[in-house]
């Protein structure tokens, strides 16, 4: 929900808050709409799904802390005292131990009164209500009601009064309290002590289990370590002074000792130590060290990955059985976990379709239900000479039932269906490395029709390596001794070693594994999106590219272009080198289809998906030969960027919704066109990665199909709490205009309804799994 305010502000910018003391989805209302009326505010947004609140204007931040105090409410870290309100400001520290509902309960003053409230409406519940037959009447049970209304309604009450004093809001806690107060005026005691109680106890519940919900995404915090053990070189070393001309600093005869430190201490550069079976606690690289990391809690991968001196190593995920010393390369609140935590928090506040359309209708539901009470209470004693108030009994008259209806006119289950649920599923998804950029994505992965993917890096391992090195003025002996072939080789990675695509990196690999690294440097390298790089080397224009870019420029033999046509029908791709339009040679590089490439394929289909096809720039050999291996029928190979997005297109206009996967720079512009981009995360390119609306952490495109279960059941479960919220307030609605609804009931439906939806959609939490 966002209010925006027609100011022309002279210093716009944005800050985030999280918000304490939201107990139901109409505090978010109160809040946006009390902090949108301060001068200098443009836009606020409060997300009561992950308690934040952003505010975009020149307002200053301690004057957004004063309003949301002034509200009854508070923020987590006290901007007024000149914190950063930066995004890291965001993440609270990790809860080790989970609250339980009595702890929960007991920590609060109004859950604690609440349940005062309890024990002093009981008796007036048994004799007044329960065992009415029995005609037990004594005045003590109206006092006992009344104190249980005072005593439980009282904080009810102050934020009512909040509410329309600062914000004009007319919000549940001000229904609640003149509903409460009209039945004492008509003299049902109990009715009004019983809404108070019921509705207290009822708000506690579900900030209760919202809180839970939230606990999907940021429990995710508590997989990394607090503290991590530093290695601390001797530094200005007295007794090996002069030695070898050491003459200060970190000195090179002493071996580094070992100090434990907060992770918040550690800067880039710093080396730590990672014990067997410990988790990593830091990003970084491994220096030193041969182990087997599990990835689980980050990327969902099921089985350990082999890291060695060169690897990435992601914080919160564990080591094996070897010793690891690591380079750190991020600060803590950089890390991979943060900026997950992070993302998907942002997440929650992109609303999908389903919830504007929910928050849109809530803004017409609750005035149309008030002045349908407002009819009520008025128009039977006009017309048909109703009651307005019983003397024989309060609850009969029509005034009794118009404050049922303000009951009924509280939305807090329909606000809440849509946003408990998309926070459940977000965080499933992000346990499971399976990354949402916000629920409007997920909604539309619901929709989709047909998957478009990638080949290289994306179907394919992503880690190729060279099979075969051919230069025009080979000599015909091996590949690691025919120079021509060597100078080839390193010519060919000078230029690839900017690159971020999978097949440089095999050429990159390769020319290192024969020395010839420092051979020669390239400069001036820009990459040919969907055809290659070049560069500068030596003064000279060096191409590497496709065998189809090189078709028409650059003339090669025929004997070549014959070789190169069965590497692919092979399955290898060659990447040909030119040198000032001359043509230099080839490198043949095999790139693997991922293991389970073709398990997730199948999947797809079982999901439903209509169409999976394969949209590459690889010659159409190898397409071919990696798409029968996938178990996929229909291959586009051979494509430029532009031609992926015409693909897309007309695939888009013949079966609606379509999904693109891919991780190179060249599928950003697929990836931006598609209803859904998918980036493939732990190797895709910064590019993709940005473009893309989903992002699979883990290299398994296992995790498409779960998101596509996720995104169907996310949807599902949200179709479903609408209509049960709708269904519970056209049912009772109709119950109070007959005359055989109560207050004290429709405090219990509305407040039911909130916990049912809300449990619901916790549900999602869990299931479904990869």
């Amino acid at each position: 929900m966002e209010t925006t305010r027609n100011v022309n502000a002279s210093a716009e910018r944005t800050q985030r808050f999280r918000l304490v003391g939201m107990d139901c989805a109409s505090c978010a209302t109160t809040l946006q709409k009390g902090v949108a009326q301060l001068d200098g505010v443009v836009v606020c947004a409060v997300s009561y799904a992950n308690e934040t609140m952003r505010v975009t204007g020149d307002a200053a931040p301690e004057d957004v802390v004063a309003r949301v105090r002034a509200l009854g409410y508070d923020v987590a870290t006290d901007l007024a005292a000149g914190d950063d309100p930066d995004a890291t400001q965001l993440l609270p520290p990790a809860s080790r131990r989970r609250q339980s509902l009595v702890e929960f309960m007991m920590s609060r003053l109004e859950t604690r009164l609440a349940l005062v409230g309890l024990v002093l409406i009981l008796p007036g519940l048994l004799f007044s209500e329960l065992l009415r037959p029995l005609g037990l009447e004594h005045p003590l049970l109206d006092v006992s009601s009344v104190l249980a209304m005072v005593v439980a309604g009282g904080p009810i009450a102050r934020s009512a009064w909040r509410a329309l004093r600062v914000s004009r809001d007319v919000n549940i806690d001000v229904l609640m309290t003149v509903a409460s107060l009209g039945a004492v005026g008509i003299g049902a005691y109990t009715e009004a002590g019983l809404v108070m109680v019921l509705f207290a106890i009822g708000e506690a519940l579900e900030s209760f289990t919202a809180q839970r919900a939230r606990e999907s995404i940021r429990s995710l915090m508590e997989v990394a370590p607090l503290e991590a053990t530093r290695l601390r070189p001797c530094q200005d070393c007295r007794e090996h002074l002069g030695v070898d001309g050491y003459a200060g600093g970190p000195c090179p005869h002493c071996p580094p000792t070992e100090e434990v430190v907060p992770v918040a201490d550690l800067k880039p550069g710093d080396a730590i130590v990672v014990k067997p079976g410990r988790r990593i606690p830091m990003d970084g690289r491994v220096i030193s060290g041969r182990s087997a990391v599990n990835q689980a809690p980050i990327t969902g991968e099921s089985l350990p990955v082999e890291r060695a001196v060169g690897d990435d190593v992601f914080a919160g995920t564990i080591n094996g059985a070897g010793a690891l010393t690591v380079a750190v390369t991020r600060l803590a609140a950089d890390n991979t976990i943060s900026r997950i935590i992070q993302m998907v928090e942002e997440a929650q506040e992109r609303r999908a379709p389903a919830q504007r359309f929910v928050d849109r209708f809530a803004r017409i539901y609750t005035p149309a239900v008030i002045a349908l009470a407002a009819l009520v209470a008025v128009l039977p004693p006009l017309l048909f000479g109703e009651p307005w108030v019983s003397a024989e009994a309060p609850t009969d008259g029509w005034l009794y039932r118009a404050l049922a209806l303000l009951v009924v006119a509280c939305p807090c289950a329909l606000v809440i269906s849509t946003p408990v649920s998309l926070i459940s599923a977000l965080g499933n998804a992000a346990r499971h490395g399976v990354l949402v950029k916000g629920g409007a994505y997920l909604e539309a992965l619901a929709r989709i029709r047909a998957v478009a993917l990638d080949k290289t890096g994306t179907l394919t391992a992503g880690v190729p390596d060279v099979r075969a090195v051919r230069a025009v003025a080979c000599q015909g002996e091996e590949p690691d001794r025919c120079e021509p072939c060597l100078d080839l080789l390193a010519l060919a990675a000078a230029v690839e070693r900017r690159s971020e695509h999978p097949l440089a990196r095999a050429v990159v690999e390769a020319s290192a594994a024969q020395g010839l690294s420092s051979r020669y440097t390239a400069d001036d390298v820009a990459a040919l999106v969907g055809t290659g790089v070049k560069g500068t080397v030596a003064g000279e224009q060096v191409l590497v590219g496709s065998h189809a870019h090189f078709d028409g420029r650059i003339p090669h033999p025929p004997a070549h272009h014959e070789e190169m046509k069965a590497a692919a029908a092979k399955g290898l791709t060659p990447l040909l080198v030119g040198r000032d339009d001359r043509y230099l040679g080839y490198i043949a590089v095999a790139d693997p289809l991922r293991d389970t490439s073709r398990e997730a394929i199948a999947a797809l289909r079982r999901a439903g998906i209509e169409r999976v096809i394969m949209l590459t720039g690889d010659d159409a050999g190898t397409a071919r030969r990696i798409a029968d291996e996938a178990g996929i029928t229909d291959v586009r190979a051979g494509l430029m960027p532009g031609d992926k997005v015409k693909a897309l297109e007309a695939l888009q206009a013949e079966v609606g919704s379509v999904a693109m996967v891919g991780d190179g720079i060249n599928d950003a512009p697929a990836l931006a066109t598609a209803d859904v981009g998918i980036a493939m995360g732990a190797a895709g390119s910064s590019q993709a990665m940005e473009t893309a609306d989903i992002a699979l952490l883990s290299d398994d495109l296992n995790g498409l199909p779960f998101a596509v279960r996720l995104s169907r059941a996310t949807m599902a479960n949200i179709r479903f709490n609408i209509a049960l919220s709708l269904g519970l307030k056209g049912a009772f609605l109709l119950l109070v205009l007959a005359g055989a609804g109560t207050l004290w009931m429709a405090v219990f439906a509305d407040m039911g309804a909130s916990l049912l939806v809300t449990l619901n959609g916790m549900r999602l939490r869990s299931q479904p799994r990869p």
